[in-house]
């Protein structure tokens, strides 16, 4: 008998609206089991909200489209947004003074000083918030693919989101992992709905990012944008790796060959191609932006990639595009209303729109994403505003480790809270706003192990050709992507070079499918006076960012960089 106003074809459990959610209720609470002990020390209302640990992806996607505004977009991934800061906060990051790490620790704008008394206040003042939700979302997963070297990390978060990225970003223990995993090496506490408190001693404002590597716990107030947890963790792993294990913790991304199974390393900051030349339908995909150089390989730290979307297209990133399906998050992206279909092409929310995807969404990804091989090549990615470098550079040893310790590039739009136009900024090891340990640390490593191991070091420049930001235009992928190619055949070991005036460079006289007047910058100028004016600005911005780290090292690297008459 059909009961009136009722579909016969409807299942029961659609009928009974709270049928999801007590399961829920039940699975969640099941899951904690004897970690309860741990929130409850930790001040956790225990009685009052509830817990969801490591919950499914289709749990997280109904709880943010529920509570939190998020929308299901045509291809299956979430989109959701992060607020007011649609990027990171470096003038709000602060690392605990304490005994334990302070002498390792690079003291100064980049790694500011905060006292362990301001810590526990705002500690206690994120666990206050989150005893006032609802729901509580707790992930635990690792970072670092290799066992010998990766840890346990923590996140608890007041939103669904928080937690599908933290899900894509780490790396996802299997059940039995998760069954025993134990106390954490390293625990987010991420509030970021609530303010921090200005008033409070060695507060700039109501955003504060801190990690205390004493309590190995990191919090979170006044920042909902979610790239701040996986920065928080790559900044431990940046400590850990070097002063615990004694590897090479780097900013970079890496593949390798299928053929010839060699392993390239890419190293750069937001917006100069790490994820796009990385992502190679040739080569398998270890990561997208943070590794560990080991003793008996290379290691991708996260389980997941953090791309940019802004001009995306099928056309030009394919595996980029297509791994935008559920599980995936796309963050502050615009959407067609009637569609739900991403516009990739507006950044009327911000500049640096983004998708949060777990690695085994790219076709060809290594996994596990590990290899133990060493190294073939280095490609130092940077985006170069005044486009004055070439597009491609063969570097010696000293001049590998000079652009290393120099870092140069652009800020791109959006990726820092702020940023508007391109900004020429000068960023050490291609991580200054992660860096912990001081660069001469990182770099010496660097130099060890590209010696030992005979590997190959290029500069290639994805920025722009034939005049400087506003006049010229950036280096098409095409081209880029036709350089990487030849630095991994082979092709550019054996052409012929040029000295690049002031800057000392060997750039190539040809690399086919590449125009003449693209490899070399002073002919894609019409303005030749212009560029040399340009050249010689950058020159100098070079020479003064590097008095920096004249005193650290030899006057071979200190001879690499330009020259000025």
């Amino acid at each position: 008998m059909v009961l009136p106003r009722q579909s016969p074809y409807a299942t029961p459990h659609i009928l009974h609206k709270n049928y999801a959610q007590a399961s829920d209720n039940q699975f969640a609470s099941k899951l904690i089991g004897s970690d309860l002990e741990y929130f409850s020390q930790a001040g956790f209302d225990m009685d009052r909200i509830q817990l969801k640990r490591n919950a499914p992806v289709a749990q997280l996607y109904e709880d943010a489209i529920r509570n939190e505004g998020a929308i299901l977009s045509s291809s299956g991934a979430l989109i959701n947004f992060s607020g007011k800061k649609t990027g990171r906060s470096p003038k709000d990051k602060r690392i605990v003074y304490e005994d334990t790490s302070k002498d390792d620790i690079w003291w100064g704008s980049v790694n500011i000083k905060m006292d362990e008394h301001t810590f526990e206040i705002n500690r206690e003042r994120a666990i206050d918030y989150l005893n006032t939700r609802d729901n509580v979302y707790v992930f635990d997963g690792f970072a670092g693919w290799d066992p010998k070297y990766r840890i346990k990390v923590r996140v608890i978060c007041a939103r669904a989101y928080h937690a599908l990225f933290m899900n894509n970003m780490l790396i996802r223990p299997t059940e039995e992992e998760l069954a025993n995993f134990g106390d954490p090496d390293f625990i987010i506490y991420n509030a970021g709905q609530f303010p921090a408190n200005r008033f409070t001693k060695g507060m700039s404002s109501t955003t504060s990012v801190e990690i205390n590597f004493k309590r190995m716990e990191m919090v979170i107030l006044g920042t909902e944008y979610a790239g701040e947890m996986k920065k928080g963790v790559f900044s431990v792993m940046h400590y850990l790796q070097p002063v615990k294990f004694g590897q090479l913790s780097l900013h970079s991304s890496a593949n390798v060959g299928m053929e010839k199974g060699d392993v390239t390393l890419f190293f750069g900051l937001s917006g100069t191609g790490k994820t796009t030349l990385s992502a190679d339908p040739h080569r398998l995909l270890i990561g997208d932006d943070e590794h560990v150089w080991s003793d008996t390989g290379v290691f991708n730290i996260e389980g997941g990639c953090y791309a940019k979307c802004i001009n995306l297209s099928q056309e030009k990133e394919p595996e980029i595009f297509n791994a935008i399906r559920f599980g995936s998050i796309l963050e502050n992206v615009v959407y067609d209303p009637s569609s739900r279909t991403p516009d990739y092409d507006d950044v009327s929310i911000t500049e640096n729109t983004r998708c949060a995807y777990p690695i085994e969404y790219i076709p060809n990804a290594q996994i596990p994403c590990l290899v133990e091989r060493q190294p073939s090549n280095i490609i130092m990615l940077t985006c170069d505003a005044f486009g004055v470098l070439p597009p491609v550079s063969k570097l010696t040893p000293d001049q590998a480790s000079y652009h290393f310790l120099a870092g140069y590039t652009s800020k791109t739009p959006g990726t820092e809270d702020g940023v508007l136009e391109p900004i020429p900024t000068f960023s050490t090891c291609y991580s200054a706003p992660f860096i912990v340990l001081h660069p001469g640390r990182y770099a010496e490593m660097l130099a060890d192990r590209m010696s030992k191991h005979n590997v190959s070091c290029w500069l290639i420049n994805t920025g722009w050709t034939g005049g400087k930001f506003g006049t010229g235009k950036r280096c098409p992928l095409s081209y880029t992507r036709r350089i990487v190619d030849a630095v991994h055949s082979g092709e550019l070991l054996d052409a012929e070079y040029e000295n690049f005036g002031v800057f000392g460079l060997q750039i190539p006289t040809k690399v086919e499918g590449v125009p003449r007047e693209v490899l070399n910058p002073a002919l894609a100028w019409s303005d030749k006076e212009a560029f040399e004016r340009e050249v010689r600005k950058l020159a100098g911005m070079f020479q003064k960012a590097f008095t920096l780290y004249e005193g650290d090292v030899q006057e071979s690297v200190r001879a690499a960089g330009p020259k000025l008459e």
